[in-house]
């Protein structure tokens, strides 16, 4: 059974860049036809997506978030990291990482995906 991780810290200053990574076990992350997705949901609102890359290495991201993110992968150590550049207090939410067998933009529940980690706290503010 695939399990997912995320790390990172979880306070980030307005205009740095945010950077989580996902350690994935348990299957690797080139397996065909997987989307590893990030998504985040901020405090009272609902399930973001923000992007994902494919098992061959292929990215699509959220077009709001699209020119502050990039995800890549390091499939040495099964992992995949997303950069937010330029963040704001909006910025602040859980983010979690989460696998697919399709692509999914606009996830109601984590239930659309059919593994995801625990998610991280990440709050914007100096």
């Amino acid at each position: 059974q695939v399990q997912l991780q995320e790390s990172g810290p979880g306070l980030v200053k307005p205009s740095q860049t945010l950077s989580l990574t996902c350690t994935v076990s348990g299957g690797s992350i080139t397996t065909y036809y997987y989307y590893w997705s990030w998504i985040r949901q901020p405090p009272g609102k609902g399930l973001e997506w923000i992007g994902y890359i494919t098992y061959s290495g292929s990215t699509y991201y959220r077009s709001s978030l699209k020119s502050r993110t990039s995800i890549s992968r390091d499939t040495s150590k099964n992992q995949f990291t997303l950069r937010l550049s330029s963040v704001t207090p909006e910025d602040t939410a859980v983010y979690y990482c989460a696998r697919s067998a399709r692509a999914v933009l606009a996830p109601t529940s984590l239930n659309n995906y059919d593994s995801w980690g625990q998610g991280t706290q990440v709050t914007v503010s100096s």
